[in-house]
């Protein structure tokens, strides 16, 4: 890729911001990371936030880096409670924050434990979404849907970002497809192949079309395990050991697949592949035990991203 061909891509990293969230927030964007992300579960085979609050921590130790929910599992939570907490965020955070959303399902009993029905998460999704798109946007909003009903409701503040915060939809199957082209501006999916992004990509934009929305509305992301070393195998070594740990399954024989590993000039050259299918943000997950994430990190912000900003 020549450096006229380089597009402004904008990268993040993925951060467990539990116990120490202030303080790993402050050393993510001391690195020059352009967003910082954690996920939530009720339920997981390791500790894991509650994104909303572990990104409100990090919104008070900040003050550039966005702030990015990666993920929301959004049918778990009661639609306009969930545009509250999203409206308040941004306007704790200045303006900094992103709504990412997955429907999540791999962990049943987190939906037992809240009373939602497993099958209902893709619906109550999608109704979430237009629910917190008009309590950001308008006052007075009357919705009568399946699983939300409001009668002249206003929120307040509303979010600063005008004239709402951006949505994510997180996923790998089509149905996040339709998702993000009806109701999101950036696709973030994970486990991907660049060929996956880059057939997704085509699919989205066909899909945008449908719904009446303007070509090149929805922005392409990645969220890419990553673990870098100057040697490879033990960058794989060590990504195979995080993942089948954290997913209870053995990704010894797909590791080298989904995982950016490897040498930083052999992650490098996966990234451009990422980024020639699409990608204009990256997200980098710990694809390490955690003994490794802070070198991990630092490998990714001093030896990976320069040979995409130098040329910017």
């Amino acid at each position: 890729m020549s450096d006229g061909e380089n597009p402004q891509i904008e990268f993040g990293i993925s951060a467990p911001l539990l116990w120490n969230a202030k303080a790993e927030a402050q050393r993510y964007e001391a690195l020059g990371f352009d967003y910082l992300v954690t996920g939530e579960h009720v339920m997981f085979p390791i500790p894991v936030a509650n994104t909303l609050i572990s990104l409100a921590a990090a919104a008070g130790a900040t003050e550039r880096i966005k702030l990015l929910s990666g993920i929301v599992l959004a049918p778990l939570y009661p639609a306009a409670l969930l545009a509250k907490q999203v409206a308040m965020l941004d306007v704790v955070s200045g303006g900094r924050f992103e709504l990412g959303v997955g429907v999540g399902g791999e962990f049943p009993k987190e939906f037992e434990a809240v009373g939602v029905p497993l099958k209902e998460r893709g619906s109550r999704t999608d109704e979430a979404l237009q629910v917190i798109d008009l309590l950001l946007r308008e006052q007075d909003v009357t919705f009568e849907g399946r699983f939300t009903k409001l009668d002249g409701v206003s929120i307040s503040p509303r979010s600063v970002q005008k004239p709402r915060v951006p949505f994510w939809v997180a996923g790998r199957k089509e149905v996040a497809m339709r998702r993000v082209a009806r109701y999101a501006e950036g696709w973030l999916p994970y486990m991907y192949t660049p060929e996956m992004l880059a057939d997704s990509m085509s699919k989205i934009e066909h899909l945008t079309a449908e719904a009446g929305r303007a070509p090149g509305t929805v922005r392409g992301g990645m969220f890419a395990f990553t673990c870098v070393h100057e040697d490879r195998q033990t960058a794989l070594d060590l990504a195979n050991k995080q993942l089948s740990k954290q997913y209870r399954q053995d990704f010894s024989q797909i590791v080298d697949k989904y995982v950016i590993a490897g040498s930083p000039d052999e992650c490098v050259a996966r990234l451009r592949e990422y980024v020639d299918a699409g990608a204009r943000t990256v997200i980098f997950a710990g694809g390490c035990p955690a003994g490794y994430a802070e070198e991990n990190a630092s490998l990714i912000a001093e030896a990976v991203l320069p040979a995409f900003r130098s040329t910017l």
